[in-house]
């Protein structure tokens, strides 16, 4: 089997998740069904490995991305027939079949509803509480999401998923300041992760330049969470595209941030021949990366195409001003 069929469907290119659909009937031939029939002796025979299991669940994702709802059925099948309709986990899997198979939303109200009756008898059940979530989402009910994840962040306060997307949903509705709160909340429980500093940098940075009110320090304070970012992971491209327009922002305002505001008892801005170091560095090392990921050099690939190009863009938009 495919060593990309034990890892999270979502985390593959889109080629990959193609690949592996394709390859579903032949997996799916090789491990013939059981029926369902199950004994205690079973569990120790190489076809109840663990990684059989991940592999159909993740086979089963890859053919929903793809279109493939025939084998994606019957991995389904298969994972019932060995864990039942009861379990938790297969619940919120059927939901999401039912979802990616419906024709309108009407039927996803229906499956919208399933959702609702299955939390009614058990409040419990996170994985369906999370689809339903991610339905909501899809059906364009973000007030109803955000209700729904802030009673799932109530129950389960250590979910840094949650956490996250819940502060996505604030930031899509504008609610900035909520949207950091839910990120630092993130940061509490992944205090390491160099990704989150960096979405916490970008989220404090469109805070910054939404409205004036309070300006000065969501700039400032974006200026350092994407130097975390980077201290964290040295080849950070989102972080050095953030530190880049941050520092260009600071260096606009270094006028009017010079003057603290009276009252403000929070850290100071930084100072002006830092962040113009800083500009410089992640000016350097965004260079670097454009450069040697589009040449292909070794240790250099694996960068999402979309971030390099926009990169490339920052730098030419950068070149072209200081040419004027």
């Amino acid at each position: 089997m495919s060593s990309s069929l034990l890892h999270p469907p979502s985390h593959l290119s889109p080629a990959v998740a193609l690949e592996l659909s394709q390859s579903a009937p032949a997996v799916l031939r090789n491990v013939p069904s059981t029926n369902g029939t199950y004994s205690i002796s079973s569990l120790w025979t190489a076809a109840e490995t663990p990684e059989l299991w991940i592999t159909y669940e993740h086979l089963m994702l890859s053919c929903l991305r793809t279109g493939d709802e025939e084998s994606a059925h019957l991995c389904l099948k298969r994972l019932t027939q060995r864990f039942g309709d009861d379990n938790t986990r297969l619940m919120a899997l059927r939901g999401l079949f039912q979802e990616a198979v419906a024709k309108d939303d009407a039927a996803l109200k229906q499956v919208l509803d399933e959702y609702e009756s299955i939390l009614t008898d058990d409040p419990s059940n996170i994985p369906v509480a999370k689809r339903r979530i991610a339905l909501l989402q899809s059906l364009n009910k973000p007030t109803e999401a955000i209700t729904a994840l802030t009673k799932l962040v109530d129950a389960s306060p250590t979910d840094a998923e949650a956490w996250a997307e819940l502060s996505d949903l604030y930031v899509s509705q504008g609610m900035y300041p909520q949207g950091i709160f839910a990120l630092e909340e993130v940061l509490l429980i992944t205090a390491n992760a160099w990704n989150m500093h960096a979405r916490l940098g970008e989220v404090l940075y469109m805070a910054a330049t939404a409205n004036d009110s309070g300006s000065e320090k969501y700039l400032a304070e974006s200026f350092r969470r994407f130097c975390r970012s980077i201290e964290l992971c040295d080849d950070y491209l989102r972080g050095y595209y953030g530190l880049k327009l941050a520092t260009d922002r600071l260096i606009e305002t270094a006028p009017q941030a010079s003057r603290p505001s009276k009252g403000d008892t929070g850290l100071p801005p930084p100072e002006i021949e830092t962040v113009k170091r800083l500009n410089e560095v992640a000016t350097a090392k965004l260079s670097e990366i454009v450069r040697k990921s589009a040449g292909g050099e070794a240790g250099w690939q694996g960068y999402d195409e979309a971030e390099v190009i926009a990169a490339k863009e920052l730098l030419n938009r950068d070149a072209a001003n200081i040419t004027r």
